[in-house]
């Protein structure tokens, strides 16, 4: 979460935005906060610049839920790519593996049988293009700099793993998931549980705990609405503390 400077309006309330491709979390928040010239704003978990989807953008005293929205469930959908492993587990790393000459990509059946080793509860080992710090600098600074370091397993827990649409070398996949899931990191395993290697190509996040992609505006739309911000009084129950749920209503 980053608040802005302070100015414009004070504005309290939540902007569920759908974060277009190409644009870092942050950027994104911020062409909002100036689209509403909100004084105040964060978001509540960060998505890399080339995925899309759901932002929970919050302004003024809804910033108080920024940090418990971080441990919110979230579900995405995924495109993976067979035949190849990157850098960074997507399609922004480099070629680091590909499969024997000749792959022309896997059997359904085989990718069907792999998603179910990573339902439930998993370890994964957090990626290096990643923003967990070691020594007071994130992972990303030395992977940059070519230097990998021993990360230890997290234990995280995929609810729902299920194949939307499938082709021999590729196929997207719908993801429900607790805190702390790396999704490209999910495709790379998936992808060596195949034998063949994978990397994550689209992504596309559609909930995070009790908000819905279904329900967000995109950047472009929002100068051209008159209400985009869903109030404090309005948001789901136990987000807010109680004190500022009554202030609102006053």
């Amino acid at each position: 979460m980053r608040a802005s400077k302070r100015r414009g309006q004070v504005l309290d309330g939540v902007l569920l935005l759908d974060k277009p491709v190409g644009l870092s979390s942050n950027h994104a928040l911020q062409r909002a906060r100036r689209a509403l010239d909100a004084r105040k704003a964060g978001h509540t978990g960060t998505l890399d610049p080339f995925a899309t989807g759901l932002l929970v953008c919050c302004m003024g005293r809804a910033t108080k839920i920024c940090g418990p929205m971080l441990n919110a469930d979230k579900c995405y959908e995924a495109t993976l790519r067979f035949g190849e492993e990157t850098d960074s587990a997507d399609l922004t790393g480099h070629i680091t593996a590909r499969a024997p000459d000749g792959f022309a990509g896997v059997a359904r059946e085989s990718l069907e049988e792999a998603l179910t080793g990573f339902r439930g509860e998993i370890e994964q080992i957090p990626p290096m293009y990643s923003a967990l710090k070691r020594d007071g600098k994130p992972l990303y600074e030395y992977a940059r700099q070519g230097i990998e370091l021993e990360r230890a397993p997290r234990t995280v827990t995929i609810y729902r793993l299920e194949l939307l649409e499938f082709e021999p070398m590729q196929a997207r996949v719908l993801v429900e998931c607790s805190k702390g899931t790396y999704i490209r990191t999910l495709a790379e395993d998936i992808g060596r549980r195949l034998g063949c290697g994978a990397h994550l190509i689209e992504l596309r996040r559609t909930r995070v705990g009790p908000f819905d992609i279904a329900d967000a505006v995109e950047l472009e739309a929002l100068q051209a609405m008159e209400q985009t911000l869903l109030p404090l009084h309005a948001l789901p129950a136990g987000l807010m503390p109680a004190a500022s749920q009554t202030e609102d209503k006053l």
